[in-house]
């Protein structure tokens, strides 16, 4: 009999489920720095037992945090998480640029002056970065011009000039100074590049920059404290129910309704359903639930709800 050592894996089976007739879930992970988020999904389709496995919102090698893993059916609500406003942990190293606006990059200059900066400054230069801004985003980025990601085209030398995205940072504060390092708490809407943000924040404060640790704390509700660590879930370790989040409850964030098996059968069947004096505007993407059973998302159409995707009823 094996036994169980302080530390060791305590769950080892393998969860094995019929990816196509399945909900799936939605499982929190906290990706330690050097993996790519796809090695994280590659450990996932192995412990998970299926090969149905995605995840939303790609964290840099370098980065760590909270990543979303979906399994399952719950791969096709990825659009529905990706656009959940996130908090990150950064630290950004001032007085040095790069060319990737992070510590993986080549060194292009360097700036002392960095020496002067005083405390009061730096919370001032922070606020005014808050609200609504134009961003560059970064030459080495997975951004795709004319078909192909940005990085591609950096390895090549080959810089290409991009148009500045509106982003909103709704918050930004200073809470660690060790000059030439600081450590920010960013809130901010999806799309945001840190790395730019880093960047960004050294050319105002007249010295430069690049992001030198990035974490991700949360993805809307979603929290890296109820993460499963990732090296437990390549391991074989299966998430608790902290971790593993339910897809309706996944979108929780978006409006729902409870509809009658008369409606729930028309939607599975692809079928609009009237649904009058509904307070919906036109397009809103609404989670249809019946008796409590998730049976899609469905989008209102004055007042019909048109079927989007349809979860697959478990047993069939």
């Amino acid at each position: 009999m094996e036994v169980i050592q302080k530390g060791q894996l305590s769950r080892r089976k393998i969860l094995k489920s019929k990816s196509g007739s399945e909900p799936g879930k939605v499982v929190l992970v906290d990706k330690p720095c050097g993996p790519t988020s796809h090695d994280v999904v590659l450990w996932a389709r192995r412990t998970l037992g299926t090969s149905r496995v995605g995840h939303s919102g790609t964290l840099d090698p370098f980065a760590s945090g909270l990543l979303l893993i979906m399994s399952g059916w719950a791969t096709r609500i990825s659009e529905y998480l990706t656009a959940l406003p996130k908090v990150y942990s950064a630290t950004i190293q001032l007085g040095i640029s790069t060319d990737t606006d992070d510590s993986t990059g080549e060194v292009l200059e360097r700036n002392e002056n960095w020496r002067h900066l005083h405390k009061s400054n730096i919370i001032k230069c922070l606020k005014e970065f808050e609200g609504l801004i134009s961003q560059t985003p970064p030459q080495y980025s997975a951004k795709k011009v004319q078909g192909e990601r940005m990085y591609r085209k950096a390895r090549r030398r080959e810089r290409v000039q991009l148009d500045p995205v509106e982003i909103e940072i709704s918050r930004i504060f200073l809470t660690e100074l060790r000059l030439p390092s600081m450590r920010v708490t960013v809130e901010c809407s999806s799309g945001t590049y840190i790395r730019s943000l880093a960047r960004d924040l050294g050319i105002a404060l007249g010295v430069g920059g690049h992001l030198s640790a990035l974490r991700r704390l949360s993805i809307g509700g979603f929290l890296v404290e109820n993460c499963i660590d990732a090296d437990l879930l390549r391991e074989g370790a299966l998430p608790d129910r902290n971790a593993e989040i339910e897809v309706s409850k996944a979108l929780k964030h978006l409006r729902s309704i409870d509809v009658g098996k008369d409606i729930a059968m028309k939607l599975r069947n692809g079928i609009p359903a009237r649904f009058p004096d509904s307070d919906y505007k036109n397009g809103e993407v609404i989670v249809v639930l019946s008796k409590g059973e998730l049976v899609g998302m469905a989008e209102a159409d004055r007042e019909v709800i048109r079927p989007r995707k349809i979860c697959p009823v478990v047993g069939e």
